[in-house]
């Protein structure tokens, strides 16, 4: 397993060492010894996993507010996604800038998103599953989000149309406008 440091500090992009053979393959999706070695204490709780039908469908950008903050661990497991965390600490030296990559049921990549950031991600294809980890299950009331399109982070999505969104999505606020409790630093 190789883990990729992003200009994002604590955003990672891990690479599984995939085995393969007449039969087809295996991969090791975590491996808690290779995270700790890595740097990444994290305790998993709860997997999630979406399908999405249509391609150019936008989910995000979504976090949980402290305490309930969540780490997550993203994959693509069907079809292709472009995935992008956004660093929403106060203070960071990176804050309000974005990470993205394409997360593909063939590259077998995956993207981990700690505390702090939030997370989207535009389906690339049709029928996409999408699966993750959270260290933290999920809380309605902490559940927050910013607009997709927000201007001030400027996420450069690869599909030059108009996007596929839930109610709660179409009526995000602004970074500068939505609820956040994350100073960078603290835990």
């Amino acid at each position: 397993m190789n883990i990729i440091k992003t200009k994002l500090d604590g955003v990672v992009v891990v690479e599984p060492k995939v085995f393969g053979d007449h039969r087809g393959w295996f991969m090791e999706t975590y491996n808690e010894t290779i995270f700790l070695e890595a740097g990444i204490d994290v305790t998993f709780v709860q997997d999630n996993q979406s399908f999405s039908a249509i391609k150019g469908t936008l989910r995000g950008l979504h976090y949980q507010l402290n305490p309930k903050a969540q780490t997550k661990l993203v994959r693509c497991t069907r079809g292709s996604i472009y995935d992008v965390a956004v660093d929403i600490r106060k203070g960071s030296s990176t804050y309000g800038e974005w990470f993205g990559i394409e997360l593909s049921a063939e590259n077998k990549k995956q993207l981990l998103i700690p505390k702090g950031f939030a997370h989207g991600f535009m389906t690339l294809t049709d029928d996409v599953e999408v699966q993750y980890k959270v260290d933290e299950f999920y809380s309605p009331e902490n559940d927050r989000g910013i607009i997709w399109n927000d201007s001030e982070i400027g996420v450069e999505w690869p599909m030059d149309i108009k996007p596929v969104l839930s109610a709660k999505d179409e009526q995000a606020p602004l970074l500068k406008d939505a609820d956040n409790n994350f100073i960078y630093g603290e835990g």
